[in-house]
């Protein structure tokens, strides 16, 4: 399987050292400028777009976040080429998930959605088959790990004393606030009730030193909580190792002859 990524970052630096034997790396699409860090970070070719690619991939896996999945999301897909994606946050947007369901369509492929830095999707799927169901979802990280977000401008991060919630809403305005930290409560809204409908809560505590996501549902299944406390890749403390994981998981599964 031809296997080309977006972005060069941790993550796609994991999944490029670990893919699975019947997978080759074909490229890696950067931004413009980042062609000399894009093949020193992966000894992949670099390319600017999915039409520059030395080789068109079976597969085109999203590793650089938003802006990657909407600069090259619906053209690949659009050529017939399935993208896999951890970046679920972007389709909160309305308006861009039409885009690329349709570009998918015209291609005749399909956008897959990683489960990213959290777990349990599979019985959230389940859940949302019967009826009355509630989920709410907790984002609890130190922090450090809201910085660069919107949180910086709700809270004083160096002088928290105990856990602060800085946000509360739908799983939606929590995506689109957050896009680079709210990716799970989008996850867990789609798997789940629904982004309009899904209870997102987003807390800095100085007491964690993990991200920690809290998933609770109820409905007419009964109710479960789950919690995840993810480590980060080694190296890099913006990148979650489970989002990693997920992704070769995700390629493992697609030749498996048994999945689950």
């Amino acid at each position: 399987m031809k296997i080309a990524l977006i972005g060069h970052g941790a993550i796609a630096g994991y999944v490029a050292a670990n893919l699975p034997a019947n997978s080759r790396l074909v490229g890696a699409i950067c931004r413009p400028g980042r062609e000399a860090a894009a093949r020193s970070a992966l000894s992949a070719v670099p390319a600017l777009s999915v039409a520059d690619l030395p080789e068109r991939p079976d597969l085109l896996v999203d590793c650089a976040g938003h802006a990657g999945l909407r600069a090259h999301g619906p053209s690949a897909l659009t050529a017939g080429i399935e993208v896999l994606s951890v970046s679920v946050g972007a389709l909160a947007d309305t308006g861009f998930c039409a885009e690329l369901e349709a570009a998918a369509r015209a291609g005749g492929t399909r956008l897959c959605l990683a489960s990213g830095a959290f777990g349990a999707l599979d019985a959230l799927s389940a859940a949302a088959m019967g009826q009355g169901l509630a989920v709410t979802y907790t984002g609890r990280k130190p922090p450090q790990g809201w910085r660069g977000s919107r949180a910086e401008e709700v809270l004083d991060l160096e002088a928290l004393a105990g856990p602060v919630t800085h946000f509360s809403g739908t799983a939606r305005e929590a995506a689109q606030a957050y896009p680079k930290n709210a990716n799970v409560a989008a996850a867990v809204a789609l798997a789940g009730a629904g982004l309009d409908a899904t209870r997102a809560e987003l807390i800095a505590d100085p007491g964690v030193t993990a991200n920690i996501h809290e998933i609770a549902a109820e409905g007419s299944f009964g109710r479960f909580r789950f919690q995840i406390e993810g480590l980060p890749l080694p190296g890099n403390p913006r990148s979650s190792a489970l989002t990693a994981l997920s992704l070769l998981a995700a390629l493992r599964q697609r030749h498996a002859a048994i999945r689950i």
